[in-house]
């Protein structure tokens, strides 16, 4: 078979990072011999070039490069591309992960769209990861038409034969920002360019010794002179107007602006804070005209305005004060609605802990604002103006792999004015939905246990928040849901007493220990037909699988029963085969799921001579004595407890 994906790995270092990368790369679910793996040993002086070589050797689909070390990840890349033999070739760092279905999704998705480039949905593992890009699947996607210039990493899909056709490579040597020199002349030159949106494919992991290269401290005049080679290839691929802004804006906003906000800012040492400024002003004098600035959001383009001044004390004490701007959220009701979540809550920004409050009305200051209060104010007129555009949006996030999914939110705007007339709370209304069979891009979520986001962007902030705390009257979360197949459990965790769901895992909250043997219903002649009511949301009739085990010697019996709208659980005991022993009761809520699993009911059942008996479940050590009385307990009752509601 002829290779589809060449996966290129530099590797420099990684210690027991590569061991997770490896994993994720030998079980992907493309065939064997459709894909190979080329890791290129850049000097590595731990023992990783011994662990690969024996890799090597025993795996056909490894194949090593061993190579001086050249600094940075450029070489490296670019010597697996010469290597590689795949029809297309996949960029992975040592230290990251790949989605089990990543190159075969990708690969389909890229040859059914005649894709140079594609772009896999990502998740960051402690780091952030664009996130507007990925709302929706873009099968041809530009830079004009989709948020490609978010993703401006090398962790992509790109077709072998497209990187010969333009001579496209890594710049090379000990540098910042090559990946953004590769990919955006890759964006621009590429026929088309397909994003994946509904499957994590690629997962950036954060090393816990924070090692990986982008999160390291740069020297700002190498990483600024870097950053103009990527302006470079714009220029050279764009004509001067708007595109070309928007592109330049990206850069403005993320590796300038966003470096002199907040306590990203303040945290830094004052020296390296104002060598910062200084190369980015003039960067931002040198190279942006008026076009670029003027589109970015309202806090971001007082930033850029002060630094195009060069007022470096009032862009930190900008900074001081924009610390103090966090959200708040709070749920007010969560309920199941014929299979669907329903999530209402309220969310509005806050400072310094409490409500933010803006003006109500009056004239804008000059621009740019010739002191902070003065841009403070005209921040705040601004973001009230632009209220009437503001929605929120509610995320499910995955909690093992950060996958973020977003869900349907309906939005309504309160203005709350304060008692004098002159400010006024900026409140935003969600009633979101999640329907369990659907809730990740189309398909249900995976096992695992998912927490409840709400992100709100206003004012040029955006701010994430768990949908939490609980609501202060102690209203309980609705119950576990048997729907799309799964069990699906919202609750309040204990830590943060945030929203989650447990999709699949959950056993004893599901609250089936809350069921009496009283509550049980036995009815025909012999007790054979059960009925319970269980606390669960069921929005239309399935079957459950009932388990019965006896006591004493293990063994079971397995029927089918019906759990219909309401939590009733019917079911039809083969009493005939269960005489004269005492049973455990445990059912399977999801018997076609892959996986399924078992639940403990809190009772069991007795069968006697003249029916069935209904006792409490024996505690661990009590089996025989609880059958002992179950048989006392028999015959005292009979004509009474027997057959109930016959």
């Amino acid at each position: 078979m002829p290779i589809k994906v060449s996966v290129i790995v530099p590797v420099y270092d990684p210690g027991r990072y590569i061991e997770d990368c490896v994993a994720s790369l030998l079980g992907q679910s493309l065939p064997p011999d459709a894909y190979e793996i080329v890791f290129v040993d850049d000097g590595c002086t731990d023992a990783t070039p011994a662990l690969l070589d024996a890799l090597a050797a025993e795996d056909p689909r490894v194949r090593v490069v061993h190579q001086e070390n050249s600094g940075w990840p450029g070489k490296p890349r670019n010597v697996g591309i010469e290597a590689a033999r795949g029809e297309y070739v996949m960029f992975v760092d040592a230290d990251d992960q790949l989605g089990a279905e990543a190159l075969e999704r990708m690969y389909d998705y890229g040859v059914a769209n005649d894709a140079d480039i594609v772009v896999g949905r990502m998740a960051g593992k402690g780091g952030a990861v664009p996130v507007e890009l990925f709302r929706t699947n873009r099968p041809r996607a530009t830079v004009e038409n989709a948020p490609l210039i978010d993703s401006l990493t090398p962790h992509k899909m790109v077709r072998r034969a497209f990187l010969d056709r333009t001579g496209l490579r890594f710049p090379e040597g000990r540098r910042r920002l090559e990946d953004h020199v590769f990919v955006i002349e890759a964006y621009l030159r590429a026929d088309n360019v397909s994003v994946l949106s509904d499957y994590v494919c690629y997962y950036h992991v954060r090393r816990d010794d924070a090692a990986n290269v982008s999160l390291q401290r740069f020297d700002p005049v190498g990483y600024f002179k870097n950053l103009r080679e990527a302006l470079d290839v714009v220029e050279r691929y764009t004509e001067p107007g708007p595109l070309r802004d928007r592109l330049f804006r990206r850069w403005l906003r993320v590796e300038m602006v966003e470096r002199l906000r907040g306590t990203r800012f303040l945290d830094l040492p004052e020296d390296y804070r104002r060598e910062l400024f200084e190369e980015i002003r003039t960067l931002v004098v040198e190279r942006f005209g008026p076009g670029v600035a003027a589109a970015l959001q309202p806090t971001q383009r007082v930033v850029a305005a002060l630094v195009a001044d060069g007022r470096y004390d009032d862009v930190v004490a900008f900074a001081r004060w924009e610390a103090g701007v966090g959200l708040a959220v709070e749920p007010r009701d969560v309920e199941w609605r014929g299979g669907l979540l329903r999530i209402v809550f309220a969310a509005e920004l806050t400072h310094d802990g409490g409500p933010m409050a803006f003006p109500a009305a009056g004239d804008r200051p000059q621009w740019p604002p010739r002191d902070v209060a003065e841009a403070v104010r005209w921040l705040g007129l601004d973001t009230a103006e632009r209220f009437d555009r503001a929605s929120p949006d509610l995320l499910l996030r995955e909690r093992g792999g950060a996958a973020r999914y977003f869900q349907p939110v309906r939005t309504e705007r309160e203005r709350i004015a304060s008692a004098d007339g002159n400010r006024v709370r900026l409140v935003l209304h969600g009633t979101a939905v999640v329907d369990p069979a659907t809730a990740v891009s189309g398909s249900p979520p995976p096992e695992g246990l998912w927490d409840v986001w709400v992100r709100v962007g206003l004012g040029g902030w955006t701010k994430e928040h768990r949908l939490g705390p609980a609501p202060r009257h102690g209203s309980p979360a609705p119950p576990a849901g048997v729907v799309a197949d799964r069990v699906v459990l919202p609750y309040w965790t204990d830590r943060h007493a945030g929203l989650a769901l447990d999709v699949g895992h959950a056993s004893e909250r599901l609250g089936l220990g809350r069921v009496a043997a009283g509550d049980v219903t036995l009815g025909g002649d012999r007790g054979e037909r059960f009925h319970v009511i269980l606390p669960l949301h069921v929005p239309e009739a399935a079957a459950v699988l009932l388990r019965l085990t006896e006591a004493k010697s293990g063994s079971s019996h397995e029927i089918f029963g019906t759990l219909a709208p309401g939590g009733r659980l019917d079911a039809v005991l083969p009493v005939g085969d269960l005489g004269g022993r005492t049973w455990l009761t445990t059912v399977c809520l999801t018997p076609d799921a892959d996986g399924a699993r078992f639940h403990p009911l809190p009772f069991a059942l007795h069968v006697g001579p003249d029916g069935v008996l209904v006792v409490p479940a024996p505690q661990p050590g009590g089996l025989r004595r609880t059958a002992r009385r179950a048989r006392r307990a028999a015959y005292r009752a009979l004509g009474r407890l027997t057959v109930r509601g016959k």
